[in-house]
């Protein structure tokens, strides 16, 4: 059986764990590094666990002619191709460690999706504590290899997958010894339709495959990951940004600061709502309950030695008396002592 829980940092990612807040700074940082650390600080505000960018070069992504996806064109012209915009959006290899030094001394934990195998090195030289594996690249079996081979916790997203494709990658990566996996829900649009999300495919993810699930989402919604978090998501990775006027490909379907704080404060409100599962009383019921139940009273002055009958009787709070449905209990019964109207009868007070 797959491991139930999986370990990031000092994290414990799993069932009944607090859900795991990834703030997806992605390529919103358009290439600054001193925008990367606003984006930095804007992820600690909020309260996420961790803030995830990318690691990439143009090179290794996409050919000198490629297209632009339909929601790059959107959101950032068709003035350039796909490797241009990319271009742009890269970090150097000191970016990457001053941007990992700073999230550390933020108190967050600094994390990137890699997209070829010198980002992946770059990565695991720094001591990034897992591998986040974009959806895109779930067919990338020599990319997955690769991630595998660094023995480090893998978060994969599945957009754009079947069941099937999501079950090659799992056999996959267990026999190249991957041990440690999160799967993310993710429908890979910029941004996603709500009524495209079908949520539900987080359980079934997790009843296919047996292991932690999240979400990774796309839609500008607050309402949706706090939705995944009460069905079970282990995980929340949501993008962000400081401004989603700001040029870019992602800034449009990004949550802006407040919103990323909102989000998480929400996600934490759920959680603490959705409690074990054990039903019990609060300690603010225990002392409700005194006086919003109802007992078994007097309904008129009952002398000593006085057989008890229906009429005698009322239902009325507090609670500190005979509950009613012991009410049976006390017709037929012969008093033991002068009852007042009103007066909660006991058992002590009847024979």
């Amino acid at each position: 059986m797959p491991p139930t829980t999986v370990k990031i940092a000092d994290r414990i990612i799993g069932e009944g764990r607090p859900c795991f807040i990834i703030a997806e700074a992605g390529v919103n940082h358009n290439g600054d590094i001193n925008l990367a650390r606003k984006l930095i600080d804007a992820a600690r505000d909020a309260g996420a666990d961790a803030v995830k960018f990318q690691t990439f070069t143009a090179e290794a992504i996409a050919t000198k002619g490629a297209e632009k996806a339909p929601y790059q064109k959107e959101a950032s012209g068709t003035g350039e191709s796909q490797y241009d915009m990319l271009k742009k959006l890269e970090l150097s290899k000191e970016a990457h460690r001053e941007l990992k030094n700073y999230a550390e001394k933020q108190g967050i934990i600094f994390l990137s999706t890699p997209f070829d195998e010198a980002s992946i090195d770059l990565l695991d030289g720094l001591g990034v504590p897992a591998f986040k594996v974009a959806s895109g690249e779930i067919t990338n079996l020599p990319l997955i290899k690769y991630i595998a081979k660094k023995k480090k916790p893998v978060i994969m997203s599945t957009g754009m997958s079947t069941l099937d494709e999501i079950g090659e990658v799992l056999e996959f990566l267990h026999n190249e010894g991957a041990k440690e996996i999160i799967l993310l829900h993710c429908v890979s649009v910029y941004p996603a339709k709500i009524e495209d999300m079908n949520l539900r495919v987080m359980v079934s993810l997790r009843r296919t495959f047996g292991l932690p699930v999240g979400l990774s989402d796309h839609t500008t919604s607050i309402t949706v990951p706090v939705a995944a978090v009460a069905l079970g998501a282990c995980v929340i990775e949501k993008h962000f940004t400081l401004d989603r006027n700001l040029p870019g490909p992602d800034h449009q379907a990004s949550l802006e600061p407040q919103e990323l704080k909102q989000m998480v404060k929400s996600t934490r409100e759920v959680e603490m709502a959705l409690g074990d599962g054990v039903k019990r009383l609060t300690p603010d019921e225990i002392e409700n309950k005194k006086v919003t139940r109802r007992s078994i009273v007097a309904k008129i002055d009952i002398p000593n030695g006085v057989t008890i009958t229906k009429e005698m009787l009322a239902i009325r709070r507090p609670g500190n008396g005979l509950e009613a449905k012991f009410m049976n209990l006390v017709i037929g019964k012969t008093t033991q002592k002068d009852i007042k109207s009103g007066e909660a009868i006991t058992l002590s007070k009847v024979g």
